[in-house]
């Protein structure tokens, strides 16, 4: 009897095209980590269960994976590359030097509902300076998420952020700090279920003038510094939180990023380990996705496994909910599986100077395969416009008698015929970069 190949709901397998994306993104986001100097690490899928758990709170602790393993421990997968990473610090913290910045790119699971750009596997990309708590630190932060979508080709972002701090003091200010942690869930969830929602859900924890009063808070003014006006004195006047935002913004001004940064108070963060400064990115042009890059300061996570004070700021792209995104607006549109060059086969006999070709053109850092068997040259086309590959190379008997070649643009049906290879070269990056 035959199994049937089917894939666990929330999971899925990956064709090429969708995978040599990822795949790609992950390589520019290594890079672009890597040009402000933090450093990759890796952790284990499966850790003890007191170690997520200890620290994740709420919706966390509904959604993970967990069982006994052989040896009848209680393990779980990861949920996210955060709480690892605070173990992870414990563990290894007499081995490493502060402020430690770190990357970590790879798969966590969640049991959570799915939908559009949410799946139970996905991919994280989490980004992290421990070890020093000062608004440099946030910023840079920031600027990394800035620059890691931009190097990813994306444009039109919007970061929101805000300060936790700021909106404890204003619960202590009207009478509601023991709900804070309850309040900030359900203002977390303003962007999916909507005021009137969120407003009901208030009003089962605080009174209903508290309730107002929380509304009006999370409300943006116009700029970021009429926003921080007005929360600065609904949560008491001045204060140390206050100085960050204001110092957090002169670095956005300095840098001429204001259009890209906005003071919102509603954001809070649904997890419970976040202290300080707060954030979420989300795509202009397609906000219904949701969040596709956010983080904060958290710095009492890793006092669950040191004494040790480990200060920490963070921020997490999920990796595949933004690629859902930028491939729903069109970025993907002109892409290719990642080969540039394919060479024909005219002829089997000749399928030495075919491997010996294609090492010359990957030796000018060209990614070219060779169609393996000779077939009509309308299925050798077909296969190569299936895994859109830009550019065929014509290398036969009279080519290769001439020690020259014949190029086909596949974009554009253009063949230019019988050039030298330092020809083939120029016309090849010329089809590419145009």
């Amino acid at each position: 009897m035959l199994i049937e190949p089917q894939v666990l709901k929330g999971f899925r397998d990956f064709l090429p095209l969708k995978a040599s994306r990822r795949l790609r993104l992950k390589r520019i986001l290594e890079d672009t980590f890597e040009s402000f100097g933090f450093m990759p690490i890796d952790t284990p899928v499966l850790e003890y269960k007191k170690v997520l758990l200890g620290k994740g709170g709420g919706e966390t602790d509904k959604q993970i994976y967990e069982f006994k393993d052989k040896g009848k421990r209680d393990v779980a997968m990861r949920f996210d590359l955060t709480v690892p990473f605070a173990r992870f610090m414990a563990a290894h913290l007499n081995e490493l030097y502060l402020p430690f910045k770190r990357y970590h790119i790879d798969k966590v699971w969640r049991g959570e509902n799915t939908q559009k750009g949410r799946y139970r596997e996905f991919v994280q990309c989490d980004f992290d300076i421990v070890g020093t708590d000062n608004s440099s630190a946030d910023f840079e932060i920031l600027l990394l998420m800035y620059r890691s979508l931009s190097n990813l080709g994306v444009q039109g972002i919007t970061i929101h952020l805000a300060h936790r701090g700021i909106f404890n003091r204003f619960l202590e200010k009207i009478g509601a700090a023991k709900e804070s942690v309850e309040i900030m869930r359900n203002v977390d969830k303003l962007g999916k279920i909507g005021e009137v929602k969120v407003k009901s859900f208030l009003n089962e924890i605080i009174t209903h003038d508290q309730t107002e009063q929380v509304l009006d808070y999370i409300k943006p003014e116009m700029t970021f510094l009429e926003t921080l006006k007005k929360i600065t004195m609904l949560s008491g006047g001045t204060s140390p939180e206050s100085e960050r935002l204001k110092e957090i913004y002169s670095f956005i001004t300095y840098l001429d990023l204001q259009d890209t940064f906005l003071l919102d108070p509603s954001i809070t963060r649904g997890l419970d380990y976040y202290t300080g400064i707060v954030f979420e990115t989300f795509l202009d042009d397609l906000p219904s996705i949701g969040s596709v890059c956010s983080g904060g300061r958290y710095n009492n996570l890793a006092s669950l496994y040191t004494k040790q004070q480990l200060p920490g700021v963070g921020s997490s792209i999920g990796l595949d909910r933004l690629m859902a995104g930028l491939e729903e607006i069109g970025l993907f549109a002109e892409d290719n599986s990642g080969t540039d060059i394919v060479i024909l086969c005219m002829d089997e006999k000749d399928e030495n100077e075919y491997h010996l070709l294609a090492e010359r053109f990957r030796k000018e850092r060209f990614s070219c395969e060779l169609y393996f068997s000779k077939k009509k040259l309308s299925a050798q086309f077909a296969y190569a416009e299936r895994k859109r590959i830009p550019i065929a190379v014509f290398y036969g008997t009279d080519e290769i008698r001439a020690g020259k070649l014949t190029i086909k643009n596949l974009k554009n049906r253009e063949n230019i015929s019988m050039i030298s290879f330092e020809e083939a070269v120029k016309t090849c990056r010329n089809i590419i970069e145009g």
